[in-house]
């Protein structure tokens, strides 16, 4: 995962470089901000790289449960980070509007631009096969955001056509445009990794119930809990026993609970299962209703 965010981080300083120095050349507010847009990436790139060494560190006293939520706190970084280049690009869109703008529109412009696109589109595909190998928020947010960059580029383009055919506001009201869908991507890359932070439940509990009802032995379970990221959930809940069981036996189901848990569930990486006597009429009555 390191090495595919560092290739990322080098491809996204060489376009951001290509695109924001032509366009300062030319005048073009909308390749200026796509540029801008590919710096943040950059930048939320070293954010995620941080946050993915930190997660990829064995847990210790202090962090029993591991490091794998500072990746989602970089993911939240990434967010963050793309909201203020929001608002740099819409402000630099508005004050060039109120002034004097004029674009020039050469092929070497297009050239930039397509040679851009053909980069976010492979970025693109490249982090989101790796972000599904190894479930990586921070991988799967940032091949979002390039997804989103392929279509920035298409729109700089049209904006570049219509400039070149007088119509140079039309750069200007791109530009805005580009704003608003890098916020409408910061927004969900915020949204998503607060479910993370937020402890949102992650495992349907019914799904649980039933397959835990499944083991012989149990006769009940309630009090389902799941936490975590996508791709590391934590999970407890209580199993009724039937209460002539020995503290030994009881132990051993436990065990072959939480085995067929994670069978079922891969992303499950524990189970806290707490276990509660129950009366053998009790049983059998949930056991019915089950």
């Amino acid at each position: 995962m390191r090495r595919i965010l560092l290739v990322v981080l080098a491809l996204n300083l060489l376009v951001a470089l290509l695109k924001g120095v032509y366009g300062y050349i030319t005048g073009s507010v909308s390749m200026m901000a796509d540029g801008l847009h590919s710096l943040f990436d950059a930048f939320s790139t070293v954010v995620a790289l941080i946050g993915v060494l930190i997660a990829s560190k064995p847990p210790d006293l202090s962090h029993p449960y591991g490091h794998g939520k500072f990746e989602t706190l970089g993911a939240m970084g990434i967010g963050i980070l793309l909201l203020i280049a929001s608002f740099e690009i819409f402000y630099m869109s508005v004050e060039r509007m109120l002034g004097t703008h004029h674009v020039i529109v050469t092929g070497m412009s297009f050239g930039v631009m397509v040679f851009s696109m053909g980069v976010n589109l492979g970025v693109s595909m490249y982090e989101e096969k790796a972000g599904k190998e190894y479930s990586s928020d921070a991988l799967l947010a940032d091949a979002k955001h390039t997804r989103a960059d392929f279509l920035v580029s298409l729109s700089v383009i049209v904006s570049l056509m219509a400039a070149k055919f007088g119509h140079p506001i039309l750069d200007l009201i791109f530009g805005m445009g580009i704003a608003v869908l890098v916020a409408v991507s910061a927004i969900r890359t915020l949204v998503h990794s607060s479910e993370t932070l937020c402890d949102r439940e992650r495992i349907d509990p019914e799904d649980v119930r039933r397959i835990t009802l499944s083991v012989d032995g149990v006769k009940e379970c309630s009090n389902i809990r799941s936490r975590g990221r996508r791709d590391e959930v934590y999970m407890d809940m209580c199993v009724g026993v039937d209460g002539s069981m020995s503290v030994e036996e009881a132990h051993e189901l436990a065990h072959r609970v939480e085995n067929k848990i994670k069978k079922k569930f891969r992303e499950v990486a524990d189970v806290v299962v707490h276990i509660k006597p129950v009366s053998s009429e009790k049983g059998a009555d949930d056991e019915n209703q089950s």
